[in-house]
């Protein structure tokens, strides 16, 4: 019972306003016959949980990811596919799962972690795996929402509303972290689990320079210096080079199932489907990919028209069954992604291990492996799809987005970065043109008004069309 009056007040101080009460609403959970602290472990795996189900929830009431990259499309209810932002609160609702849910839980586990039995080498791990995965959301939180609270967050005893940081002083302070982390890891240390890498630690380090390399590309345009000099450190110190490497938190189908099966298999959602863009994109590419992915109509395939009520759904391609397993991992930092990310560096100038050419390939290969297209077809496919040196951007940018279809977020960095496929914005928008970040917490006007209108002023006004710091063109 005293979980649940826990729960039902947590919800009454939502948005950050989260960290002024926690410290009262704790004692709640006090049982002075039988005294226990929750394992840090415990409180790690919820926020794996938590992070890696809502950054690849579909549902039209959070991230929307997918319709931002206009990847899927609605047939029933247009409505997020017509960039409305408002009605479902979706702003609100990640905002909090990746705060309260999610961020949260690591605080806790930190703390926890100092009160428990264990031997130095595997303290520091435990530490390290839960300080790697806090960067991790708070990398998706920055590039989702731009600037963000940070370095007051989370201080209950001294600060009820916290300022929102810069983002780029947040990327610069995560850059760091990443190192300082890295350099305490005991690769050879064993002794526990999670839910991600097994508490495999070299892994571990491979997904934290991996990170240190997407921040480090969505500098680019903005601070090319240290936009190189953060990639060829995170390529040095090594990250994720095959697919048994990437981040993928792993779904049981009972106790824990995929979010799209949710929201496709047991949601009975008939409204989601891939977008005209995307079928049309692919099909002029021969893509061997969408034999795996989509069903077809009468022979052929035909995406949902963005943005429109569109005729019934029996009447468009679907998403096949690929999609609609209740065990399929979140992949939320592929081997691909990572070497997309590789090759467009290498693209920019900069040290990359190889030649932007030579990188793409193994970039589109590592998507065509991992979706079981056999090496016939992809010798095939990479010969009627060359690197195109001259325009590169759409070269990476398109395959890239194909890639990373339905892993929204990692597809939105670059869509916003290289501007390639281009997007268009479809005529019913709630907006002026296409989403570049998602707005602030409606919440946090109330519990946190000065500091979140301060930084809407700031960003230059708190709207979907505006543009992130590093988002230059």
């Amino acid at each position: 019972m005293k979980n649940i009056i826990k729960i039902s007040l947590m919800s009454a101080c939502i948005g950050l306003g989260l960290s002024s009460c926690q410290s009262d609403l704790t004692s709640l959970n006090d049982d002075p016959k039988h005294p226990s602290v929750l394992p840090s472990e415990n409180l790690l795996a919820t926020a794996l949980y938590q992070s890696s189900y809502y950054m690849d929830n579909p549902s039209v009431n959070f991230n929307n990811y997918r319709f931002f990259t206009q990847q899927w499309a609605e047939t029933q209810y247009p409505d997020e596919s017509q960039y409305n932002l408002v009605t479902r609160n979706q702003p609100r609702n990640h905002f909090n799962r990746m705060y309260v849910y999610s961020l949260n839980n690591i605080k806790q586990a930190k703390i926890n972690l100092k009160k428990e039995v264990e031997t130095d080498d595997i303290r520091v791990n435990k530490l390290a795996t839960l300080e790697i995965e806090e960067i991790f959301i708070w990398e998706n939180l920055v590039d989702t929402y731009g600037d963000i609270p940070y370095s007051e967050a989370f201080k209950p005893d001294e600060i009820i509303t916290p300022k929102y940081d810069d983002a780029k002083t947040i990327y610069i302070d995560l850059i760091k972290r990443i190192d300082a982390v890295i350099a305490t890891i005991k690769p050879a240390a064993a002794g526990y689990s999670d839910l991600v890498y097994g508490g495999n630690m070299t892994k571990w380090k491979k997904f934290a320079n991996s990170v240190k390399l997407r921040l480090g590309m969505n500098l680019a345009d903005v601070d090319p210096t240290l936009s190189k000099t953060t990639v060829e450190s995170a390529i040095v110190g090594g990250v994720i080079s095959s697919d048994d490497e990437a981040y993928k938190f792993k779904y049981d189908g009972n106790t824990f199932s995929n979010p799209v099966f949710d929201n496709l298999v047991a949601s009975n959602r008939n409204d989601f489907l891939p977008s005209q863009l995307v079928v049309n994109t692919m099909s002029s590419l021969s893509d061997p990919r969408m034999d795996v992915w989509f069903t077809k109509v009468n022979g052929v395939y035909k995406g949902g028209v963005f943005g429109e009520l569109n005729d019934p759904y029996t009447n468009f391609s679907q998403l096949g069954p690929y999609f609609r397993s209740s065990t399929t991992a979140s992949n939320l930092l592929s081997y691909a992604e990572v070497a997309f990310l590789k090759a467009e560096a290498a693209a920019r100038g900069y040290s990359a291990g190889g030649t932007a050419a030579v990188l793409y390939e193994t970039a589109v290969t590592a998507s065509l492996n991992e979706n079981g297209v056999n090496p016939t077809n992809i010798i095939t496919y990479l010969a009627a799809n060359p690197y195109n040196a001259a325009n590169w951007k759409q070269s990476i940018g398109v395959q890239a987005w194909i890639a990373l279809f339905n892993r929204g977020f990692a597809s939105w960095n670059f869509t916003r970065r290289l501007d390639s496929p281009a997007l268009v914005n479809p005529p019913k928008s709630n907006l002026s043109s296409v989403p570049y970040r998602m707005p602030y917490s409606d919440q946090e006007y109330v519990l946190n008004g000065a500091n979140v209108n301060a930084a809407a002023s700031k960003i230059g006004g708190d709207k979907a069309t505006t543009k992130l710091f590093w988002d230059k063109f």
